[in-house]
C-alpha cells in the first residue's frame, strides 16, 4: 500500500489553527466588531511564542540540573544559544504590540464588554514563564490576585498546574547553585598571588584587594556604596539599613554566587568565562525584555481604557504599573554593574589561575 505523503497544511495543523479564531461579536446577534479578529490573532500568536519560550527554558533547566557542567562540552554553548533565542522571541513580542496599537480605543470598545471576565491575566503560559525563570509569589505585585479561581481568575485545573510549577526548583535557584560551585577561589589557584596595599582583611586576599580598589573608586557622594558592597557580597549588615533596604540590595542570590558572577563579569575576556558571562548577560537581557513588554502592555492598556477596571476584574493599568516595577527576576545580577571598577585597575591574577582560565598555547 502506498504511503500517504505528508502535506504542508496537515503537518502544521493549519485547519485547526486557521479555524480557531471565533470572534464573539460575530455571534449571537451582536454587531460585528472588525478589530476583534486582530485582537484574537495577536493573542494567539503570543501564546504560541510563549510555548516556544517554555520549550527553550526546559532545555536550559535540564542543563543546570546537573551536578557538574563541563565547560568543554556543548552544554553552556547551547544554553547561551537557547537563551538568545528567547531574547529574539521577546523582541518580536515587543514589536507585535505596535500592530495591536493600530486598533483605536473606540475600535476596542466595540467588543470589550463581550470579553468579560476573560483577561490576559489568565495566560497560564506567561505565568509559567515567570515562575520557571524564578519570580516568586511573595515578590509579585498584588499576589492575592494570583490565588483566584473565581470569575477573572484561573480555572481550578490551571491553578493547580501553576502551583505545582511554582513549588518546583526555578532556573534562578539552579543558576545560583551553579555559580556557587565555581572552583577558582580554592587556595591551589592563589599560591603566587601578591596582595596589594594593606586594607581591611577578610576571607580572601583577592576580595580584600578588590574592596580596597572599589572603595577608592567611589566619589564622595557614592561613599556609602562600600556598605552596600559589604552586604551584597559578604552579608555584613550596616546597622542603619532597614530590611527593605537590604532586600533591594540583594534579594534572590547568595553572596557566594554573586561573588562568582562578579568575578566572571570582571574577567570575562578569559576564554573559560566567555560562555558563562554570555549566559549571565542573556538572563539580564531576558529580564529587560520582559520589563519592556510589561511597559508596552501598560502603555497600550492605559491608551485603550484609561484607568477603567480590566476585563478580568483587576485594576487594569494600575495593576500593570505595579507589576512593571516589582516583577524583576534577575535584578541581583543586573545590579552587579554597581560594583565594577575600571579594567586597568583590576587585580592581577596569579599565573596558576591564568593557566586554568586560558586556552592552551602550542
Amino acid at each position: 500500500m502506498e504511503e500517504k505523503q505528508l502535506y504542508y497544511s496537515d503537518y502544521l495543523g493549519l485547519n485547526k489553527i486557521l479555524n480557531s479564531q471565533q470572534p464573539v461579536s460575530y455571534t449571537g446577534g451582536h454587531i460585528p466588531a472588525h478589530d476583534e479578529m486582530l485582537f484574537i490573532i495577536i493573542h494567539q500568536s503570543y501564546e504560541l511564542w510563549f510555548k516556544q519560550i517554555l520549550f527553550e527554558l526546559e532545555y536550559v533547566m535540564q542543563v543546570f540540573a546537573k551536578e557538574k557542567i563541563n565547560d568543554n562540552s556543548e552544554d553552556l554553548n547551547l544554553v547561551r544559544h537557547r537563551l538568545n533565542r528567547v531574547i529574539r522571541i521577546l523582541e518580536l513580542l515587543n514589536q507585535q504590540v505596535h500592530i495591536l496599537d493600530t486598533m483605536t480605543p473606540l475600535d476596542f470598545l466595540e467588543f470589550r464588554n463581550l470579553l468579560t471576565p476573560s483577561s490576559g491575566f489568565q495566560s497560564k503560559q506567561f505565568r509559567l514563564i515567570e515562575a520557571r525563570l524564578g519570580l516568586e509569589m511573595q515578590n509579585r505585585h498584588g499576589h492575592d490576585y494570583y490565588k483566584r479561581v473565581n470569575a477573572g481568575g484561573f480555572t481550578q485545573q490551571d491553578y493547580s498546574e501553576i502551583n505545582k510549577i511554582e513549588n518546583e526548583e526555578t532556573l534562578l535557584q539552579r543558576i545560583n547553585r551553579w555559580l556557587e560551585r565555581m572552583p577558582f577561589f580554592e587556595s591551589s589557584f592563589w599560591q603566587s598571588y601578591k596582595p596589594g596595599e594593606p586594607g581591611e582583611k577578610g576571607d580572601h586576599d583577592f576580595w580584600d584587594d578588590y574592596r580596597t580598589v572599589y572603595k577608592q573608586s567611589l566619589t564622595e557622594r557614592e561613599s556609602n556604596k562600600i556598605n552596600d558592597f559589604d552586604y551584597v557580597f559578604f552579608e555584613k549588615k550596616n546597622i542603619l539599613y532597614t530590611e527593605d533596604q537590604l532586600a533591594m540590595l540583594r534579594n534572590s542570590f547568595t553572596p557566594k554566587a554573586l561573588r562568582s558572577a562578579l568575578f566572571i563579569m570582571l574577567y570575562r575576556d578569559f576564554p573559560v568565562f566567555q560562555a558563562s558571562y554570555q549566559v549571565l548577560d542573556a538572563l539580564i537581557e531576558i529580564d529587560n525584555m520582559l520589563s519592556n513588554w510589561r511597559h508596552k502592555h501598560f502603555i497600550m492598556v492605559r491608551r485603550m481604557i484609561g484607568m477603567r477596571v480590566g476585563t478580568g476584574n483587576t485594576t487594569g493599568a494600575g495593576y500593570l504599573e505595579g507589576a512593571l516595577s516589582k516583577h524583576y527576576i534577575y535584578k541581583d545580577l543586573s545590579g552587579l554593574s554597581t560594583y565594577l571598577i575600571e579594567r586597568r585597575s583590576l587585580p592581577k591574577l596569579p599565573d596558576e589561575l591564568i593557566r586554568h582560565l586560558s586556552f592552551n598555547i602550542y
